[in-house]
């Protein structure tokens, strides 16, 4: 069995392709629309936008054609379990997105807007970052639905999040009227759990 194979694509791998190009397409929507004026854009963050762009492309290509490493011969429970998880990672994402409307900022900026406010109501009256939550759980449902033993860097990767989520919050707590109530009230990434 080899590393990287081409495969036929499937109502599956298009339906998921369909889902991480509509999520994109509606954060590049929602970021021309929430923002006057392109901003200058330093060198490093420069770096990190476009590592971030090649990771996309990659999820990409692996989601229309690319079998890589794969799990099992037959992947069985795993495709159906893995599109559940996915969906569910990509509503929540999305919703997120659009419910946190002009208050949205760029990962890698790391600021708060003089205009920002709190944003308590929809999916945030539940939890805080329903975005991250959403991002995790998708790339971890399309790596299990593609039969990918690169589900496992998902669980690389939440350590990078959580530790993202936490200066985040830091900075926001310090800058942001009202935000320390708000995480008193709420989760961090699961509603009522965490």
């Amino acid at each position: 069995m080899s590393l990287v194979a081409l495969q036929a694509p499937d109502a599956l791998r298009l339906a998921m392709l369909l889902g991480l190009v509509a999520q994109k397409g509606l954060w590049e929507v929602l970021k021309r629309r929430d923002r006057a004026a392109p901003r200058a854009v330093a060198p490093s963050i420069r770096l990190v936008k476009l590592g971030k762009m090649a990771v996309l492309t990659f999820l990409l290509a692996q989601t229309l054609c690319l079998e890589v490493l794969p799990i099992a011969r037959e992947p069985g429970a795993l495709r159906p379990v893995g599109a559940a998880i996915f969906a569910a990672g990509l509503a929540t994402a999305m919703i997120g997105r659009v419910q946190l409307g002009r208050n949205w900022v760029d990962l890698e900026d790391a600021q708060v807007l003089p205009e920002q406010s709190v944003v308590e109501q929809g999916i945030y009256r539940y939890v805080r970052h329903p975005i991250y939550t959403g991002d995790l759980a998708l790339l971890f449902g399309l790596e299990l639905a593609l039969d990918s033993w690169l589900v496992l860097g998902v669980g690389l990767l939440a350590p990078v999040v959580v530790r993202r989520t936490l200066a985040e919050e830091v900075l926001l707590a310090e800058r942001l009227a009202g935000y320390r109530a708000y995480c008193a009230r709420t989760k961090r990434f699961i509603p009522f759990v965490v």
